[in-house]
C-alpha cells in the first residue's frame, strides 16, 4: 500500500531527475523547449500514469498519439517510448521496491534475459524491414488482443497463485521464450514485453493480478533501458526531434509513474480495466480510420491478431497450473507429480 514514506520516497527520485534534466538539457532553454512540445508532455501525463498503474506501458499510450494525431514517423515514435520509459517505468519501478510490492523475481529475471535479445533483433532487423503501416497495425493488433486478457480476468476466474505455482526448466523456457518475443514487440513499437509477459503469467500461470502489475512494470522498465542503451550504442542515438520531445516529458513522466503506482495500491482494478479497455477501444477505432487497408497491412494484421488470440485462448483454457482444488482429477495428478519432482524449487 501507498504510504507517506513511499511518497516521499517518489519526491526524492522526481527532484534528483529534475535536477539531472536541468543540467542534461543546459537550464533555461529547456523551458522554451517544454512549450513547444506541450503536446508531448501532455501525452505523457496520461502515458505515464497508465504505464505506472497497469501492465500496459507508458508506449502503448505514447506510440499511437504520435503516429497517428501528431504524424511522426513509426521510427522516432518507438524510439522516443523507449527513451521516456527508461525514465518513467524506471522512476515507477525504484517507487515499487521502496512500497514493498510483492514481485515475481523469476519472471523478471528470465524474461528479461529473453527480452534483452528479442530487442535487439525487433530494432535492428526487422523494424527497418516493416513499412510503416503494417508497424502500426502490429501494435493494434497487439492492444487488442490485450483486451481478450483483460475480459478473461473480468470473468469468474478461478483462485490465483502468489507466485510461479512451479518452477522447472519447462517453466524457465516458456519465460525466456516469450521474453523474447515481447522483447522483439517492444523492439518494434517501443512497447510489449510488459503485455505478453503479464498475459502469460496471469492466463497460463494464474498468478495474481495484484502480483503479475508491478512485477510487468519493473519487467517493462529493464526493457526499456536495454532497448534505450542498444539505440544509443549501435543504432545512431537519437534524433534532435527525438531528444527534443524525451527532454519535454521527462519532468512529466517522472511523477506520473510513480503515481500511477501508488494510486494502483489503492484504487478498484474494475476502474484501471475500463480505462484500459476505453484506450483500446479507441486505438481500434482510430486505426481502422486513419490507415490505409491495403493488402500487406491486411495480411500483416490477420496474421498478427489470429497468432495473439491463438495463443491467448490456448493459456485461458489450460488447467496445469490451476490450484489443485479446482482442477480436473487428471491435471491435478499432473500438477502433484510436478511438484514432486521439483521439490518445491524456487
Amino acid at each position: 500500500m501507498a504510504s507517506l514514506k513511499s511518497f516521499a520516497f517518489s519526491l526524492v527520485v522526481a527532484a534528483s531527475v529534475w535536477i539531472g534534466w536541468y543540467r542534461l538539457g543546459g537550464g533555461a532553454p529547456l523551458f522554451a523547449n517544454l512549450l513547444e512540445h506541450w503536446q508531448i508532455a501532455l501525452t505523457m501525463v496520461f502515458g505515464s500514469f497508465i504505464a505506472g498503474a497497469t501492465s500496459e506501458g507508458g508506449g502503448a499510450v505514447a506510440f499511437p498519439v504520435l503516429t497517428k494525431v501528431l504524424s511522426v514517423s513509426p521510427v522516432d515514435a518507438r524510439v522516443f517510448s523507449l527513451a521516456i520509459q527508461s525514465v518513467g517505468m524506471t522512476a515507477a519501478a525504484l517507487v515499487i521496491l521502496a512500497m514493498k510490492i510483492r514481485l515475481e523475481w523469476r519472471v523478471i529475471r528470465w524474461a528479461s534475459a529473453g527480452g534483452a535479445g528479442g530487442i535487439a533483433m525487433g530494432s535492428a532487423l526487422i523494424a527497418p524491414q516493416l513499412p510503416p503501416a503494417v508497424t502500426k497495425i502490429i501494435f493494434t493488433v497487439m492492444v487488442a488482443s490485450f483486451a481478450f486478457v483483460l475480459w478473461a480476468l473480468n470473468r469468474h476466474f478461478p483462485a490465483r497463485h502468489q507466485k510461479l505455482p512451479v518452477f522447472g526448466h519447462k517453466e524457465k523456457g516458456i519465460l525466456l521464450t516469450t521474453g523474447f518475443l515481447g522483447g522483439v514487440m517492444s523492439g518494434l513499437v517501443g512497447n510489449g514485453i510488459d503485455i505478453v509477459v503479464f498475459s502469460l503469467i496471469v492466463l497460463l500461470f494464474r498468478v495474481c493480478e495484484k502480483v503479475a502489475t508491478p512485477t510487468s512494470v519493473v519487467l517493462m522498465a529493464i526493457n526499456a533501458l536495454v532497448g534505450f542503451a542498444f539505440q544509443l550504442t549501435f543504432l545512431g542515438g537519437l534524433s534532435q526531434e527525438v531528444k527534443a520531445y524525451w527532454l519535454a516529458a521527462i519532468p512529466v513522466v517522472v511523477v506520473g509513474a510513480p503515481a500511477g503506482a501508488m494510486l494502483c495500491s489503492l484504487l478498484n482494478r474494475t476502474i484501471i480495466v475500463r480505462v484500459l479497455l476505453a484506450l483500446i477501444a479507441v486505438e481500434g477505432v482510430s486505426t481502422l480510420l486513419l490507415i490505409p487497408m491495403n493488402l500487406p497491412v491486411i495480411a500483416g494484421g490477420s496474421v498478427s491478431l489470429a497468432g495473439f488470440l491463438a495463443l491467448y485462448v490456448l493459456m485461458y483454457r489450460c488447467q496445469t497450473y490451476l490450484p489443485p482444488d479446482i482442477r480436473t482429477p487428471a491435471t491435478a495428478g499432473h500438477f502433484r507429480a510436478g511438484r514432486a519432482m521439483l521439490g518445491a524449487e524456487e
